[in-house]
């Protein structure tokens, strides 16, 4: 009776480890991301780029409007934020209502400020609010208040809802085994602990804010009023060589904002994931 053939591997793949496979692998990963990065490089037009984007005179010419533009953005963000945390607040606690009206009217809030565009919103805010309701707002900064604030409650109301069901039933429990009411439960105990736990995702929502600050830009702002995003749009169209470097410029002021509040997010993640769970 013969034997099965046993087939054999070439020696050069039986030799190779999985540790050396991946050395390959890495070796090609990064030979293929220095072509790319050298491609990129030779096809850039270098002096048309320092002429449009790269251009000092148009920095000057921006420098003295930016720290105001700064200042507006800064302002526009956390008025919006505590609009939208005052109210998204409220819509949680209505979510989590026995009142079954409550909870229709707090979902088809939620469901309508997610699926609307926020752009839609400010539009809304800064024309056709004031026409249908002979409301004006004499504040642009409640106006945008207003408008990014009731966008963005539609979605902190979803992340604070989680939040506090996320209290374990038993501190509420012994909470009101000592004779605290429902009001005096939800205060003492359960808001605070889940606003602990919904930090985080709260940091993140003033970032998301910050960035959404750029729609206002179609409200026609006077000067004075101007956020990053609308100055680098003015800058581009009143400056005669070098206009798309006011872009980098406010991208580089949009940074200086976020990546604080990122490092924020991921210090606040790294203390209530150290903590535990309640």
């Amino acid at each position: 009776m013969t034997s099965p053939s046993v087939e054999v591997m070439p020696a050069g793949r039986a030799r190779m480890s999985p540790r050396k496979r991946a050395q390959y692998s890495r070796v090609v990963q990064y030979g293929v991301l220095a072509a790319v990065i050298v491609g990129v490089a030779l096809s850039t037009d270098w002096s048309n780029m320092r002429e449009q984007v790269f251009n000092l005179d148009a920095v000057r010419q921006m420098a003295p409007d930016i720290p105001q533009a700064f200042i507006n953005t800064v302002r526009y963000t956390f008025a919006a934020f505590a609009v939208a945390f005052a109210l998204g607040l409220v819509l949680a606690l209505m979510k989590l209502s026995s009142v079954r009206l409550y909870r229709v009217l707090a979902t088809g809030y939620v469901e309508f400020f997610r699926g609307v565009p926020a752009l839609l919103v400010v539009l809304a805010f800064a024309f056709i609010v004031p026409v249908a309701f002979q409301v004006k707002f004499d504040s642009v900064i409640v106006t945008i208040a207003l408008a990014l604030g009731m966008v963005s409650a539609a979605y902190l109301a979803e992340t604070l809802r989680a939040g506090l069901q996320a209290v374990p039933k038993g501190q509420v429990e012994a909470a009101r085994s000592l004779g605290m009411t429902s009001g005096q439960t939800m205060r003492g105990v359960v808001i605070p602990q889940a606003f602990r736990l919904v930090l985080p995702p709260i940091t993140n929502e003033i970032v998301l804010l910050t960035k959404d600050t750029s729609l206002v830009y179609v409200m026609g702002l006077s000067i004075p009023d101007y956020e990053l995003t609308r100055l680098a749009r003015y800058t581009l169209n009143n400056v005669a060589v070098g206009g798309l470097t006011a872009f980098v410029v406010v991208g580089i002021a949009y940074l200086m904002i976020t990546i604080p509040l990122g490092l924020l997010t991921r210090w606040l993640e790294r203390k209530t994931g150290a903590k535990g769970h309640i």
